[in-house]
């Protein structure tokens, strides 16, 4: 039996890459943070696919949460064929005045824990020469964008991870493919339901849905990357074209001044 592992697959887009994937008969291993909400999420997948769904308690912020994630599929006897490395949390505001703990926690979340899933399931994946990793990056990763330096420097590295063992991978029949999404309708943004239609509206927010449907195309189709969508295709041009100081005017915007500003 094959297995799909989501991390942070109890809400937002990892709900959406477990769900899809259940569709096409994949039997998932699903991980989160929110232990009776993961359990919720299993069984209704399991009804709605009937696929088997084995939620997974784990708090992927604890440096050796791969490592125990491993470990648990292994004792299982669970073949991993997707490993979709998805578990994130959004940090706004100026680095200095971040808090240790939160920069330890989004690091480890969002660079040493997937680094380690991996080194880990990769290695398997490889003497089997089949298998797919889809990892989660984000538009930051090409913009240093004022109040997100801690969040989008953790996405530029997992844009380096993936893109360059895209290379070291391909030679054993694994594919990895990163996906650079914009802004997406999930609870992480904490909007209500007003703004969250205008922001869909006007193309300045993905739905957890389609985002998920073109992030697994790309994986499938063995595709390096997925920038999904024009509109973030086009926003990205302008990033890469902009000069640095292209940005300082966004310092002036009020509700970003009052970001930084804030203790």
């Amino acid at each position: 039996m094959k297995y799909a592992l989501i991390t942070g697959a109890s809400s937002g887009i990892g709900l959406e890459y477990a769900r899809q994937l259940a569709e096409k008969g994949y039997h998932l291993v699903i991980v989160s943070n929110q232990e009776e909400e993961n359990k919720r999420v299993a069984e209704e997948i399991h009804s709605c696919y009937g696929v088997e769904v084995r939620p997974m308690f784990a708090d992927l912020s604890q440096a050796d949460s791969a490592n125990r994630v491993y470990d648990w599929c292994q004792k299982q006897g669970l073949l991993i064929h997707i490993l979709v490395s998805n578990a994130g949390i959004l940090h706004f505001g100026r680095l200095v005045n971040a808090k240790e703990e939160i920069i330890d926690r989004i690091v480890t979340l969002h660079c040493t824990t997937p680094a380690k899933l991996c080194r880990l399931f990769a290695a398997d994946m490889s003497q089997r020469q089949d298998g797919y990793i889809l990892l989660m990056s984000s538009m930051t990763a090409w913009l240093p964008y004022p109040t997100m330096s801690l969040y989008g420097s953790t996405k530029v590295f997992l844009k380096n991870l993936g893109q360059s063992l895209w290379y070291e991978l391909r030679p054993y029949g694994v594919s990895v493919t990163t996906v650079f999404p914009g802004a997406v309708d999930t609870p992480l943004y904490q909007l209500d339901d007003k703004k969250r239609r205008l922001f869909r509206g006007v193309g300045m927010m993905s739905s957890a849905q389609a985002l998920a449907k073109k992030g697994l195309r790309a994986m499938f189709k063995r595709k390096r990357q997925c920038v999904p969508g024009i509109l973030i295709k086009i926003e990205l041009l302008i990033c890469l074209l902009l000069p640095a100081h292209g940005l300082l005017p966004i310092l002036k915007i009020p509700v970003i001044k009052r970001i930084l500003e804030k203790k």
